[in-house]
Formats: structure tokens, C-alpha cells, sequence
């Protein structure tokens, strides 16, 4: 009775223990189990965010690849339409050029034409003195000729005053004639420089034109081509950032609107950027610009992933 009694104790202890483990072996699974949905629960609240625009949560993912495919997008058009600025300034020079030579031609020409004018002028009117100069001339043989039949000493005074008044008449006359061949030398030396000057400004304007002919046939068909191409990536660029892109342009005077960070420093106004904010750059959360000029930047990433040759 006694080894019954003792062994039904045994095995109601060996029962309690196992219901002890087993009831310790769940609350452990159950622990674990909580813990993985609580580290599970708090990685969805990570990964997930609230859209600034639309109010909708979103994944961090799903932020950094549309932010980093807008600035892909930006850059494509950067690369695009610097190869377009480069065309326009090597082409850009000569049109200039040309425009100058048309300009000092024309006025080359009016300034021809009035020296040419003023010598006409200078030879009628030296014309007209001569002529002036022969009818005193004639006036004077003609009052000579009345004093050799005149009445008295009044009549003969008035002529003599009169032939005197001619005398003078004549010598005001040489003396204007001198004035006006001197003007006229020097206005012929003046109109021949600048029919010679005209001459090459022509020539010059002829050759300008034929290299500004030539450069527009290289360069015409790559520049239609890098337009398309930059119609075809706005497409991926939405309004606002393509508004925001197009306003920097017009504003930088070398055109760059979207600029890699090169040596920690902005590159199109190259003042340095702190650290901090080139990991957020790195990170694509959003769209940073440069706080001194308002360039936006990129990283070397999207710089190594977009080249002019990929992408004619």
C-alpha cells in the first residue's frame, strides 16, 4: 500500500511538471510570436508614410524611387538642353557677326553717299562761283568801256565804283573756289577710303555669311533632333517642376538649372553645401535646391546614370 500510495504521488508530480513546461513552452511561443508581430507592426509604420500632396499613406520605397526618378528626369532634360546651348553658341557668335558687318555696311554706305553728295555739291558750287567770276569779269569790260564815253566826272565816279564792287565780287568768289577745292580734296580722300573700306567690309560680310551658311547645314539636323528629344523628356516632367526648371534657366547665366554636387560644393554657383544636407540629397526624400543660387542638385548616382550619349 505504501509503494502504491508513494508511486501515485510520483506521477501526479511528474504530471504537474510536464503541465508546468508545456504551459512555460506556450507563453514563450506566444511571447516570441508577439514580439514578431510588434517588430512586423512597427517596420509598416516605418515603411510607411503620409503623402504630403495627396494624404494617403505611402511607402518610404516607393518616395525615394519617384523622387529619384524626377530628378533622373530633370537631369535628362539638363544634359539635353546644354547640348542645344552649346550648337546656339558656337552658331550663336556668327549671326552676330554677320548682323554687325550688314550694320556698318549700311551705315558705310550712307556715309559714302553723303561724302559723294557733298562733292557734287562742292563742284556746282565751285561751278557756279566761276561762272559768277566771268560775268564780273565781263561787267567790267563792259563799265571800262561805258567810261570812255561818259559826260562828266559823276557818271565816270559810279562806274568806277562799279567796277571796283566786281573787282571784289571776283576776289571773294576765288577765294570761296579755294575753300571749296580744299573741302573737296579732302572729301574726295575721304570717299575714296570708304568706297575701299565698303569693298572690304563686303568681302568680309560674304565670307562671315558662307561659314554661318555652313555651320547652320553641320548643326541644323543635331539641333532638331536634341529639340524633339527635349519635347519628348518634358513629357515626364510634371508642370510645376518643369515651370520651376524653366525659370532657373532663364535666370543662370550659363543655363544650368539642374547641377551635380562636385568637391561639396554646389556646381553651378559653387558654394559649398553642408554635409547634412548632401546625405539628404543622397537620400531622395525630396527635390533639394541650392540655398545660395536655387539650382536644384543632384548626386553622382543620377550624374553616372544619365550621360548625352545614352540618351541620343
Amino acid at each position: 500500500m505504501a509503494k502504491t500510495t508513494s508511486n501515485k504521488k510520483e506521477n501526479t508530480t511528474k504530471k504537474s511538471t510536464a503541465q508546468k513546461k508545456s504551459s512555460s513552452t506556450k507563453k514563450t511561443k506566444n511571447t516570441e510570436q508577439s514580439r514578431k508581430e510588434d517588430n512586423t507592426k512597427s517596420e509598416d509604420q516605418n515603411t510607411q508614410i503620409v503623402h504630403p500632396n495627396t494624404g494617403e499613406e505611402v511607402s518610404k520605397d516607393s518616395i525615394e524611387n519617384s523622387i529619384q526618378k524626377k530628378l533622373m528626369a530633370l537631369y535628362t532634360l539638363q544634359q539635353l538642353d546644354t547640348q542645344i546651348d552649346k550648337i546656339r553658341i558656337i552658331r550663336g557668335e556668327l549671326p552676330l557677326e554677320v548682323q554687325d558687318l550688314e550694320d556698318e555696311i549700311e551705315g558705310m554706305e550712307i556715309r559714302t553717299n553723303n561724302f559723294k553728295q557733298e562733292i557734287e555739291d562742292f563742284k556746282r558750287e565751285t561751278s557756279n562761283l566761276k561762272n559768277a567770276i566771268k560775268e564780273s569779269e565781263e561787267l567790267i569790260k563792259k563799265y571800262e568801256s561805258q567810261q570812255m564815253n561818259v559826260r562828266n566826272n559823276r557818271e565816270y565816279d559810279s562806274l568806277s565804283k562799279e567796277i571796283e564792287y566786281q573787282k571784289l565780287e571776283i576776289q571773294l568768289n576765288e577765294k570761296k573756289i579755294k575753300d571749296l577745292e580744299a573741302k573737296l580734296e579732302q572729301h574726295q580722300t575721304q570717299y575714296e577710303n570708304s568706297t575701299k573700306k565698303l569693298e572690304e567690309l563686303k568681302g568680309d560680310l560674304e565670307v562671315k555669311k558662307k561659314e554661318l551658311d555652313t555651320i547652320i547645314a553641320d548643326t541644323q539636323k543635331e539641333e532638331e533632333m536634341l529639340l524633339e528629344k527635349s519635347k519628348e523628356q518634358q513629357k515626364f516632367i510634371e508642370e510645376r517642376l518643369l515651370n520651376a526648371y524653366r525659370r532657373v534657366r532663364e535666370n543662370a547665366k550659363n543655363g544650368l538649372a539642374v547641377v551635380p554636387v562636385e568637391r561639396d560644393a554646389c556646381g553651378g554657383c559653387f558654394n559649398k553645401i553642408p554635409p547634412q544636407r548632401q546625405l539628404d540629397i543622397q537620400m531622395y526624400k525630396k527635390i533639394i535646391v541650392c540655398e545660395y543660387c536655387g539650382r536644384i542638385l543632384v548626386d553622382d548616382k543620377i550624374v553616372n546614370n544619365v550621360s548625352v550619349e545614352k540618351i541620343v
